[in-house]
């Protein structure tokens, strides 16, 4: 059974909640992206003595506001009913089937089931409409951007892959140290509880520390492309580019560089799912 079939039974059975939630969040995200596009309209309409530009910004980010307000709102409570009823199937169908050690330690690892569902599947679509969106946008200013901008995607996607691969590993093992701690626990022996703690702070600092060279290597590209980007522009700067196109330019760079950032963060979280899947045996949980 895949992977994924799991997510796909819990989308079926909340899916006016998820598509409602999801929807709100695809809006807002379009107005995050829309945002530096019409700063620099407005921009442009002031130093010519022109205020439609400000009015579009302010009308764009106050529904952008009216929009993020409520899918917060909305989001803790879908999402804590959906766990709830996860944790309940999980928990109720284990009852007296795992020892009580792997029985905690799944009611932990089904928060973080969910958690990809709540936070990790919105920073997928965020990085989408950065990395996409901002690559379509930045065509209307200038293509030689686009270029570099794609260049930079394949050291990108191996550093990525890479990455995914190393923490989905040492997050098994962290899981599988996580699994005995109600044991150890119960145990009283405190040389064991000493190396139990001991043990998972040692995994907590592996992928900490794998977190971190992957960030300073993640950093290093998007200074890369910032920095020949730039290089890049300096021709055009002199064919009367207007001010509001070179604040959109910048803009969008960035918003390109932050969704890098998240594509090797979105390979971890899925080599992590598929560990939590095989562990819990997910598929089972729904009918």
């Amino acid at each position: 059974m895949s992977d994924f079939t799991p997510l796909r039974k819990v989308f079926a059975q909340h899916r006016s909640r998820l598509v409602l939630t999801y929807t709100l969040f695809g809006l807002e995200m379009l107005g995050t992206l829309l945002r530096p596009l019409f700063l620099g309209r407005a921009v442009d309409g002031l130093l010519d003595g022109h205020y439609l530009g400000l009015i579009q910004l302010i009308v764009v980010h106050a529904a952008y506001l009216v929009v993020g307000t409520i899918r917060h709102l909305y989001d803790t409570r879908t999402f804590t009913a959906i766990y709830t009823d996860f944790v309940t199937r999980l928990l109720a169908r284990e009852i007296g089937k795992e020892d009580v050690s792997r029985l905690s330690a799944h009611s932990q690892l089904a928060r973080q089931f969910i958690d990809f569902l709540e936070f990790d599947f919105n920073y997928v679509v965020e990085a989408g409409y950065n990395i996409l969106g901002s690559l379509i946008l930045l065509m209307f200013y200038d293509r030689t951007v686009v270029v570099i901008c794609l260049l930079i995607l394949v050291p990108v996607s191996r550093l990525s892959y890479l990455y995914g691969r190393r923490t989905e590993q040492l997050a098994k093992g962290a899981n599988d140290e996580l699994e005995r701690q109600v044991d150890i626990i119960a145990s009283s022996d405190p040389k064991q509880i000493q190396e139990h703690y001991t043990s998972l702070r040692r995994w907590q600092v592996r992928l900490s520390d794998q977190e971190a060279w992957n960030f300073g290597a993640m950093e290093l590209l998007a200074l890369v492309v910032i920095t020949v980007s730039l290089l890049a522009t300096t021709d055009i700067t002199s064919e009367n580019l207007q001010a509001g196109s070179i604040i959109g330019i910048y803009q969008y760079i960035q918003k390109f560089t932050s969704g890098l950032d998240t594509i090797p963060y979105t390979i971890q979280r899925i080599g992590a799912l598929r560990d939590l899947t095989r562990r819990m045996a997910l598929e089972r949980v729904t009918p």
